[in-house]
């Protein structure tokens, strides 16, 4: 039997809204163990430090806004007809609550999601009045990112977009077929590829909303699909859609059926998190590295190596690629040496500018593990 609660008040209405929102992290995740599904430490748990589109970290107030979900995706403890207790808050609720927190200069931003409430358009418009409130009427002109529900209107997209900074929609899986296996109730091409398409019209370069940023987030081990496949509509996503970022959320065992590959007794969930974290560093390369989707190596079954970070497993299938001169390459061959992050390229090139040339590691930086890769690959000659 569902609970649904009717005398919950707006603390308690938020300590279990935000609770449930772990499970939607579509801007709080990262790359590294100290912005990974962390929140704050005290009692106001619906503060999340997040990683945001652009690439800068803050400080959002993230909640849903309802945990009523008509859904069915197997991988989710709010679908349909699963035992919780469900709430839900209103419009003034939420405003009143984050503006609170951002008047006391606690938080940066709201992030606003929502499992679906009857319909995708009833839950929408209550996401809208939220943002349409602190936009109008409170003068908010801060940062919002609005969770699009798969299967709105081309309507409530457009609003959407209009009051926001960002817009995110989930994928959740790498295609169709993969996306049968998660919900019977969710249309794949109409309900997520369509609005994602309609957004990236919105906010193209040179159209009246081009500072929106789009972004949506792919669930790891949810479904069978392997990385070759995930990196394979990451570059899509990138390259067709002009998506800012992608994020990726690692199945949380426990929290769906029990049929789930992510569910099988052979895959942990520190082996969920090691192909989040992979998929996070391809992700860098493909964005930040200059490597394209085609590039990046797998093993035999489609997944990304766990011995070694995609691009060290890169370099040593093209031994004929290495060693270079770190004195005579330029960016793009630099980005390319295991080890070499763009600022330490970046300091590279103006210290061969400034200095003539580099005779040894310890004239870049301290010689830590991270420029002790690079050694294999290069040479001062």
């Amino acid at each position: 039997m569902i609970g649904i609660a009717t005398t919950m008040d707006t603390q308690a209405k938020l300590a279990t809204l935000s609770a449930d929102g772990q499970f939607d992290l579509a801007c709080a995740c990262g790359t590294s163990a100290d912005d990974r599904r962390r929140r704050a430490p005290e009692r106001d748990r619906w503060i999340y430090p997040v990683t945001l589109p652009n690439g800068g970290r803050s400080v959002l107030f993230k909640t849903l806004i309802t945990n009523a979900c008509a859904n069915d995706c197997r991988y989710c403890p709010l679908r349909a007809r699963n035992d919780t207790r469900r709430c839900t808050l209103t419009a003034e609720e939420t405003v009143a609550s984050f503006l609170n927190y951002w008047r006391a200069g606690r938080v940066f931003g709201l992030f606003l999601s929502g499992g679906v409430l009857g319909t995708p358009d009833r839950t929408m418009q209550r996401l809208n009045d939220v943002a349409r409130i602190l936009r109008r009427r409170e003068g908010f002109r801060g940062y919002i990112h609005l969770k699009i529900i798969p299967g709105a209107s081309d309507a409530a997209v457009r609003e959407a977009v209009s009051l926001s900074s960002a817009v995110s929609i989930n994928i959740e899986t790498a295609g169709e077929k993969h996306f049968r296996t998660l919900s019977s109730r969710k249309n794949y091409l109409d309900d997520v590829i369509r609005p994602m398409r309609l957004i990236s019209r919105l906010t193209s370069p040179g159209t009246r909303y081009s500072r929106v940023r789009q972004t949506t987030q792919f669930v790891v081990g949810a479904s069978d699909e392997t990385d070759r496949e995930l990196v394979k509509y990451m570059g899509g996503l990138y390259d067709r859609l002009g998506l800012s970022r992608v994020y990726f959320s690692a199945y949380q065992k426990g929290a769906g059926d029990p049929g789930l590959p992510g569910e099988r007794p052979e895959v942990s969930g520190a082996d969920l998190l090691l192909r989040e974290h992979r998929l996070y560093q391809t992700d860098w390369l493909i964005r930040r590295y200059g490597f394209r989707a085609d590039e990046i190596p797998f093993d035999e079954t489609g997944h990304l190596a766990t011995d070694a970070d995609p691009k060290e497993h890169w370099a040593r299938l093209h031994p004929e690629r290495f060693p270079i001169d770190i004195n005579r390459a330029g960016r793009e061959e630099l980005l390319r040496v295991p080890g070499l992050g763009p600022v330490v390229v970046k300091r590279i090139l103006k210290l061969r500018g400034e200095t003539g040339r580099l005779r040894r590691f310890e004239d870049i930086g301290r010689f830590g593990k991270r420029l002790s890769k690079a050694a294999d690959y290069v040479v001062f000659g």
